[in-house]
């Protein structure tokens, strides 16, 4: 049995270490606190043999701090903000633009709602209002069908915004590097529900040995 209340791995380096091993102690981190084996109903009302808690990562301390550093890496050199649908992408995108600025390369974080406001400007993205045409990349946590992000992007296109890119935490591999492709974003994640499963039956099996 997996200890599932671990805070954290072992090094406590998550500011300076390189982002190799950086990597490697947030695949830990969502193995030992996100990522969960039953019977579980996702949004999209499939059933699943497992079930991936994103926030319990991106609203962790050590987590949301690798998950600023490892995305910002990945992030096109001409990226002036990044976005995503509200609620799960707002600690990421939160994440990663602080450290963007401790970094030296300010990015700015757009919020994206699922319904417009309705009061104000009754608009559907929050945050700093951007040039015309400015790139904007969408982040997601976890990747199923891929609909949260393409809805997201869309909302940012229609706003003005350019939007070639979705980057996640984790794809499950159901569809969504499909859907995006096909509405001819790219798209990358940091890791698939591969590495993560992977990663989960070694944690017990080093336990249980």
């Amino acid at each position: 049995m997996i200890d599932q209340t671990a805070s954290q791995p072992v090094s406590d380096n998550w500011a300076t270490t390189n982002l190799t091993i950086l990597r490697q102690q947030l695949l830990d981190l969502f193995c030992r606190l996100a990522y969960r084996e039953g019977d579980f109903v996702l949004s999209s009302g499939q059933h699943s043999s497992y079930y991936i808690n994103g926030k319990e990562v991106t609203l962790h301390p050590q987590g949301a701090l690798a998950i600023g550093r490892i995305i910002l890496s990945l992030l096109p050199t001409d990226t002036q903000a990044v976005a995503g649908l509200t609620l799960g992408a707002d600690p990421i995108v939160t994440a990663v633009s602080v450290v963007s600025a401790y970094e030296n390369r300010p990015i700015p974080a757009l919020i994206v709602r699922k319904e417009a406001k309705g009061h104000g400007t009754r608009a559907y993205i929050e945050g700093p209002t951007l040039p015309e045409n400015a790139n904007v990349v969408v982040l997601e946590d976890v990747v199923t069908t891929g609909g949260s992000a393409l809805k997201a992007a869309e909302r940012l296109k229609a706003a003005g915004y350019s939007v070639n890119s979705v980057i996640s935490l984790v794809d499950r591999l159901q569809g969504g590097a499909e859907l995006y492709a096909s509405a001819g974003l790219q798209f990358q994640s940091v890791f698939t529900i591969e590495d993560l499963q992977e990663h989960f039956r070694q944690l017990g099996t080093s336990h249980n040995s």
